[in-house]
């Protein structure tokens, strides 16, 4: 299927879909992601692979090109719960999404050729993650925040542009004898994430959804695990990179962790290595407004800019609310803290694949 619109001289312009079968458009729609100001991790080609093949969603990578130059792409994916609704987003997992296009007309076609796609499966919205404001007159969710911060080239600096107070928490981490190794497995990490989720009253991805990040993803995916001085993992991370940043998306900590600095003490030593690679972006991930992650970032020192969740609204009357803020939510979230953490773990991925 291809939407063409245009005519210039170096030809159409043709919306069309990324192929899972088709190794060369994935590599060449990589490349312009690499290269396209406005693409970020979560439009990368590998997540076709792991939304279709670990939650079974239905893709539709939509890529504008031109004379065999790509000029635009969307990520898209169909997630259709009876619990949570049905919906075409860009994209589920994703804390970023959205058109990345190097021209209006790209970005203009893609946006279309995703509304009619909506409009054919009958889905009561489309979503798109926008990192930047694209549409005003949207819908728009303003729960979310992202922080972002530079990274200093030199190691001290960087410590030095820690508050006061979260610099004691970093330097009670490193007097306590706690040291962090780069993984590329998730046997630590999964087990101090999964009860850190239980904890919040969360359900949890999938282990194999985390396994799978690590081989699709390779060198541009790791986990920082922090250890005790009885080496035992107490903190863990799990980051992504992309150009010159580095993402910490998910995470988790043992119950001890808070005494020992454990999680202060893992950040910055991802700082701290992201800083000695040549890394010049810390991006600490999205938050919502007045939680607690919200407020530890802003303790270290990053300022929350909003993301601009926007919506095109069909069979529905306003914004979904498919979150743990949202107050119909309270009874489930105080059910599921009192699970036993195998029963949370095998019932978890039927629900948080709707979630998206």
């Amino acid at each position: 299927m291809a939407l063409t619109t245009g005519d210039k001289s170096s030809g159409a312009l043709a919306v069309r879909q990324l192929q899972a079968e088709d190794p060369e458009s994935a590599r060449r729609w990589d490349d312009f992601v690499f290269r396209c100001p406005e693409a970020t991790f979560f439009h990368r080609s590998g997540w076709q692979e792991i939304v279709s093949g670990v939650f079974r969603h239905r893709t539709y990578f939509l890529y504008a090109e031109r004379g065999g130059a790509i000029e635009g792409v969307l990520p898209l994916a169909h997630v259709n719960s009876r619990l949570f609704g049905n919906a075409l987003v860009s994209l589920p997992f994703a804390v970023y999404g959205g058109v990345a296009a190097v021209n209006a007309e790209a970005a203009e076609a893609l946006e279309a050729e995703a509304q009619a796609i909506a409009q054919q499966l009958g889905v009561d919205h489309l979503e798109l993650r926008n990192f930047n404001q694209r549409h005003a007159d949207w819908p728009t969710q303003d729960l979310y925040v992202c922080f972002r911060k530079p990274i200093d080239p030199d190691v001290d600096a960087n410590m030095q542009t820690i508050p006061r107070k979260q610099r004691a928490m970093v330097r009670k981490g490193i007097k306590n004898g706690l040291r962090s190794d780069v993984e590329r497995t998730v046997g630590h990490f999964f087990p101090l994430y999964a009860d850190n989720v239980l904890r919040h009253g969360t359900p949890a991805m999938p282990r194999r959804y985390f396994e799978r990040l690590l081989q699709v993803f390779g060198e541009d995916c790791d986990v920082l695990t922090v250890f005790d001085p009885q080496g035992r993992a107490i903190s863990s991370v799990l980051n992504f990179y992309f150009r010159d940043e580095v993402l910490p998306y998910y995470a988790g900590d043992d119950v001890s962790a808070r005494d020992l600095a454990g999680n202060d003490f893992k950040y910055w030593e991802l700082m701290r290595r992201s800083c000695e690679r040549g890394l010049r972006v810390f991006d600490y991930g999205r938050s919502k407004q007045g939680t607690g992650s919200y407020a530890f970032k802003k303790n270290w020192g990053f300022e929350p800019k909003p993301l601009f969740y926007e919506y095109r609204l069909y069979r529905r009357d306003s914004i979904p609310q498919n979150n743990p803020a949202n107050a119909k939510y309270r009874l489930f979230i105080e059910a599921w803290r009192r699970l036993p953490i195998g029963v949370a773990n095998r019932l978890g991925p039927f629900i948080v694949r709707n979630l998206g």
